[in-house]
């Protein structure tokens, strides 16, 4: 039986990157489909397979402006030929789920987000761009709604990466779904041993409005207390204008660093409101807690009392109250590590393997397999 996997663009190791790399690794002779493709920057099981790109890639500057080509992407989409294969797999965040397979052929999406902007940011991405877009960008997204509504009755099997999704994904689509926690490479992280005498808190991820960074350098300006911010982004340059001395900004760090840190901070802080969030995972299989705001996928992985505390109000003041009552001890290393294994990249193969099984899909003709290597990191925090 032939596999198809579909992506919405490769240019990096995100976290829908390593979705995708695990299903690559379970079907190591599928081909995968794309708008564009960067594989400079992929890792070497993508690099292994395949790739075919949409017509997007032949338009001027695609590969570093391929979002402005937007609005043609589901035509792209489309236009693929995917009649001859048995088993599609789109990787959904961006246009991909919107492909046309044939009748006989089972469709699985694996959506880490409905398209956020033009369904729930719409408004904040409007109101971010500039003139031009603000003017242009309500009718596509209008034309984008109605087309992403349609394509979602081409999928036979939704498969959303949290609660949270799941639940955005009835509101949007009116379909239910399966909750499959995305991969994490949680041994590469609980491998590193911890050093003694570590005594400052960890924020690590792209510095940008909607993940609220602010808060956090608010709170600890507040608290004075030692802070590291791993990461870089449109917000980095306003967010060490407004830090006192306490506050340390590192940029983006090679992954051996990034591990270091994970295992050797306090606590992480993780005050945005995210559909999964990996980074919270990977810093309790390094066994370190985390202090998130209660919303979005940090409901699925930060369990109060077992790897972390959660905010119930996203301000700096609540932050604050909940830093001060936090207590390092209370969080044993091996509990921590312990819980970040439902989340392993085995654990995902498995759940996956037994859903295809339940619709009648033989993992033995489809070439599944068990094995494959760690997740390459090259953003720094993904």
């Amino acid at each position: 039986m032939r596999v198809a996997l579909v992506h919405y663009w490769l240019n990096g190791m995100r976290g829908g990157e390593r979705v995708l790399e695990a299903f690559a690794e379970m079907f190591p002779n599928a081909d995968i489909f794309t708008h564009v493709v960067d594989r400079s920057k992929l890792s070497d099981t993508l690099n292994r397979h395949n790739i075919q790109t949409t017509f997007i890639s032949k338009l001027p500057f695609a590969n570093k402006h391929y979002q402005k080509y937007l609005p043609f992407m589901p035509r792209a989409l489309e236009e693929l030929d995917l009649s001859e294969y048995d088993l599609v797999i789109s990787s959904e965040s961006g246009p991909a789920k919107g492909v046309i397979t044939k009748p006989g052929a089972f469709h699985l999406c694996y959506c880490h987000s409905p398209m956020r902007y033009i369904w729930d940011q719409f408004h904040h991405y409007r109101a971010s761009a500039g003139w031009p877009a603000k003017l242009v960008f309500p009718g596509i997204a209008h034309r984008l709604r109605n087309w992403d509504v349609a394509s979602a009755a081409r999928v036979d099997q939704f498969v959303a990466n949290s609660n949270f999704v799941a639940k955005r994904i009835e509101k949007f689509y009116r379909r239910d779904s399966e909750v499959i926690f995305p991969p994490v490479a949680v041994d590469e992280f609980s491998a590193v041993v911890p050093e003694e005498g570590a005594d400052y808190f960890l924020a690590a991820g792209e510095l940008v409005g909607y993940k609220r960074f602010d808060l956090v350098v608010d709170a600890f300006n507040e608290l004075g207390l030692k802070l590291v911010v791993v990461g870089d982004g449109e917000e980095r340059a306003a967010l060490e204008k407004k830090a006192k001395d306490n506050i340390t900004f590192l940029g983006r760090v090679p992954f051996t660093q990034l591990k270091r840190h994970f295992a050797n901070c306090k606590a992480l802080i993780f005050p945005g409101e995210e559909d999964f969030g990996m980074v919270p995972v990977e810093v309790m299989a390094a066994g370190k807690p985390v202090i998130a705001y209660g919303r979005g996928g940090a409901l699925d992985t930060v369990i109060p009392g077992v790897s972390g505390v959660l905010v119930n109000e996203q301000t700096a003041e609540a932050f604050v109250a909940a830093i001060e009552r936090f207590d390092p001890a209370a969080f044993p290393r091996e509990q921590l590590i312990q819980h970040a294994q439902k989340f392993s990249k085995n654990e995902f193969k498995a759940k996956i393997r037994k859903l295809l099984a339940e619709r009648g899909l033989d993992p033995n003709r489809l070439e599944v397999h068990e094995g494959g290597s760690g997740n390459q990191r090259l953003s720094g925090t993904g």
